[in-house]
C-alpha cells in the first residue's frame, strides 16, 4: 500500500512488485477559487479524503488489509500539513498490521515512475540515464545510476518551470490549475507570434523568475495600448510562451546528454504531461540518436503508484524505517 499527499492530490495506491493494481487519486478542487494551492485548505481536505481513498484502492485492487506486506508514504518534500495527514495515516496502518513502513523521496519517485509495468516485456530504461524532472515545485537534471544513487547535476536557482506556468496563467485570467490550459490554447497558436527572453547562467542551471517577470511586463505595456489584448491574442501569447519555457528545458538538457554521453533519458514530473514538451523530448532523442522513456499520463503528475514503485526498489534492499522520523518539507535528493 502506497499512500501519496504531498501538495493537493491525496492519493492511495496498491502494487504487487512492479505491477500497479490500483492507483486513486481524489484532487481538490477547493484552491481553484483562490488560483493556487493553500495549504490549510489542503491539509484539512487529506484528512477528509484519506480514509476513502485508501478504501477504494484495496476494493479495485482486490486486496484485504491483511494481505498487505508494507506500508509506503512520501516523507517529503512537499507542503508539511499535507505530509503529516499521509504519514500520520501510514505509521498507524503500519503499527496496526505489525508490518514495515517506507519512507520514500517525492522527486525520486517521480524518478522510478518509469519502472512501472503494464506487463513483463515493456521496455524500461536502463542504468545510467539521465531524467529532466519538471513539476510545480522542482525543476532538475538528476543522472540516475541505481534506484537508490541519484545524481543532480542541475536545477532552477529560483522558480520551477511548472510554477512558471502557473503564475503565467494567472496573470492571463486564466484559472487554476493554469498549466494544462496554457497547453490547451497554445494548441492553437503561433509560437514564433511573441519572443521571451530566457536566461544566461553558468553551466546547466535553470532560472524563470525572470521569464515570469518579463511576461508581466509584456503584458502590462501591451494592455496599455490595447485593454483587450490579453483576449484577443490568448492563443499566440499562450504559444510563444510555453515555447520558451519547453525550448529553455531542453536546451540545457541536450547540453547534459552531451557532457555524460549518456543516451538513455526520461522525463518526468507533473509538467511532463505537456503535450509539446513531451512532442519535443521524443524529437531531441531522435536528434541525438538517443533511447526515450515517458511514464503514462496517470504516472506523471503526482499519485501514489511512483510512490509505491520507489518503495518497492526500498523494500528489495530493506530499507525501512522506525516511527520515530518526521515529514521533510524540505529534501534534497
Amino acid at each position: 500500500m502506497a499512500i501519496e499527499s504531498s501538495c493537493d492530490e491525496t492519493s492511495a495506491a496498491v502494487l504487487c512488485g512492479d505491477k500497479v493494481l490500483s492507483n486513486i487519486i481524489a484532487t481538490q478542487k477547493v484552491h481553484e477559487k483562490y488560483g493556487g494551492v493553500v495549504p490549510e485548505l489542503a491539509s484539512r481536505a487529506h484528512q477528509v479524503n484519506i480514509l476513502p481513498v485508501v478504501h477504494q484502492a484495496l476494493e479495485e485492487a482486490a486486496v484485504s488489509v491483511s494481505q498487505l506486506n508494507a506500508v509506503a508514504v512520501t516523507q517529503g518534500p512537499g507542503l508539511m500539513g499535507s505530509l503529516l495527514v499521509g504519514v500520520s495515516f501510514a505509521k498507524s496502518l503500519s503499527l496496526s498490521l505489525n508490518i514495515p513502513l517506507i519512507a520514500v523521496h517525492h522527486m525520486k519517485a517521480h524518478v522510478l515512475a518509469h519502472f512501472i509495468r503494464k506487463s513483463d516485456d515493456q521496455p524500461v530504461p536502463e542504468f545510467p540515464f539521465l531524467c529532466l524532472t519538471v513539476s510545480g515545485g522542482h525543476t532538475q537534471i538528476v543522472r540516475v545510476n541505481h534506484p537508490a544513487s541519484m545524481e543532480v547535476m542541475a536545477e532552477t536557482i529560483d522558480d520551477a518551470a511548472g510554477e512558471a506556468f502557473d503564475k503565467a496563467a494567472k496573470v492571463l485570467g486564466l484559472p487554476y490549475p493554469g498549466g494544462p490550459l496554457i497547453d490547451r490554447h497554445a494548441s492553437l497558436g503561433d509560437h514564433t507570434k511573441y519572443q521571451f527572453p530566457i536566461p544566461k547562467l553558468d553551466g546547466l542551471k535553470y532560472s524563470f523568475s525572470g521569464l515570469k517577470t518579463s511576461l508581466l511586463y509584456f503584458l502590462r505595456d501591451r494592455k496599455a495600448e490595447n485593454p483587450d489584448f490579453i483576449q484577443e491574442e490568448l492563443n499566440h501569447i499562450c504559444a510563444s510562451y510555453q515555447y520558451t519555457i519547453v525550448s529553455y528545458l531542453l536546451k540545457n538538457f541536450s547540453r547534459a546528454i552531451e557532457e555524460t554521453g549518456i543516451h538513455q533519458i526520461c522525463l518526468a514530473g507533473g509538467v511532463s504531461a505537456n503535450s509539446l514538451l513531451r512532442k519535443s523530448f521524443h524529437e531531441l532523442a531522435e536528434k541525438k540518436g538517443c533511447r526515450a522513456f515517458i511514464p503514462d499520463f496517470q504516472f506523471c503528475t503526482d499519485n501514489a503508484a511512483m510512490i509505491g514503485i520507489a518503495a518497492y526498489y526500498q523494500y528489495l534492499d530493506g530499507d525501512f524505517a522506525d516511527l520515530h522520523w518526521a515529514p521533510k518539507a524540505h529534501w534534497k535528493i
